[in-house]
């Protein structure tokens, strides 16, 4: 076996609807949007992933075509998953190695999957070149990537708002106890955008614009305690057809961005409804951990302990506790029993 394992390479993949994240010897090696760029005429050509393939999206002409794999958190196109799963392995190593290693892969995938979906994940990753592929469940992931002791008989709330789904989760005894999950997420809130910005200033605006206002001046209230400067917005006027810009400010992305919240905020509310009352007590104690990209939502945090009553912390680096955990996991991966084989 020694001669074996020398050759087998351990790799984490956080396979997310926005980004894909992958950790190598403790180290994010590999974070990038989970787009890919095809060309029509022949769809295993793949042109561009990642950070490439977003700068071409939604300026392609009819022979390039760019693909989001990941929708809602599940393998939507199956084909274009196995091809930017493999570009993004090859990015580990970008120095060809004499010998291609055999991976061992843990990939984590949301709690609310279904057998189908999970066989896709499973399949694209021997696809692109697995020996060994095991499954996590992202809060499992994020709860260790926040450093919580989830082996512990003490309850734990994650809620992982990504970019196609928010995952509301209550782990205790490395398991799973109470699990919500919504599709409304990072996709939702750039789509809020773009209908607001169409509505009030009929001015029609790409998805990566929207994306670039929610990261720089999006908000979750109207009064925040340092707030951002408004942000100048080009797009297309709807009345002349003639590109234009306006100045946006936050208070207008808070109230775009409010119907979606509040549902995420009932969503939480439902969890909480659902949880035995022995771990609703510890979260009294210990209050929510916030994680996923979401969660740098300016005033966030202050809106939900608000709305619940509950202290709401944000994870260190919430965009990288999911792959984190994934990584701390394959360490041990014959240790924790809710690992997937």
């Amino acid at each position: 076996m020694g001669l074996f394992n020398f050759f087998t390479q351990e790799i984490a993949i956080d396979l997310g609807t926005a980004n894909t994240l992958i950790i190598h010897n403790d180290e994010v090696v590999v974070n990038e949007p989970s787009i890919v760029a095809l060309d029509r005429n022949n769809p295993k050509n793949v042109l561009a992933v990642g950070k490439r393939a977003l700068m071409m999206h939604e300026k392609t002409h009819e022979s390039i075509r760019t693909i989001r794999p990941l929708k809602d958190g599940v393998i939507a196109d199956f084909n274009a998953a196995e091809l930017m799963l493999r570009e993004m392995i090859k990015m580990v190593y970008p120095k060809k190695p004499i010998f291609s290693p055999s991976w061992r892969m843990m990939i984590c995938i949301p709690s609310s999957i279904t057998e189908v979906e999970k066989r896709a994940v499973r399949d694209s990753a021997e696809q692109a070149g697995a020996k060994e592929v095991y499954l996590l469940h992202e809060p499992m992931a994020a709860a260790l990537g926040i450093g919580i002791d989830v082996e512990e008989p003490v309850g734990n709330m994650i809620i992982d708002i990504g970019g196609g789904t928010t995952g509301i989760t209550v782990i205790a005894l490395a398991g799973i106890v109470c699990d919500q999950s919504i599709r409304i997420a990072g996709d939702e809130f750039t789509a809020d955008i773009m209908e607001a910005l169409r509505r009030y200033h009929s001015l029609l605006i790409g998805e990566r614009t929207a994306e670039q206002i929610k990261i720089q001046i999006g908000a979750a209230m109207k009064d925040l305690e340092n707030p951002p400067d408004d942000l100048p917005v080009n797009g297309r006027d709807l009345v002349t057809g003639i590109p234009k810009q306006i100045m946006v400010s936050y208070q207008e992305i808070a109230e775009a961005l409010d119907k979606s919240i509040f549902k995420i905020e009932e969503a939480i509310l439902k969890a909480l409804e659902t949880t035995p009352p022995e771990l609703a007590s510890d979260i009294y104690r210990r209050g929510l951990y916030l994680t996923g990209g979401g969660a740098l939502l300016r005033g966030l945090d202050k809106r939900l302990a608000q709305k619940i009553k509950l202290p709401v912390h944000i994870a260190d680096d919430p965009l990288k506790s999911v792959v984190r955990g994934t990584g701390i996991a394959l360490k041990h991966y014959d240790r924790y029993p809710f690992v997937m084989r």
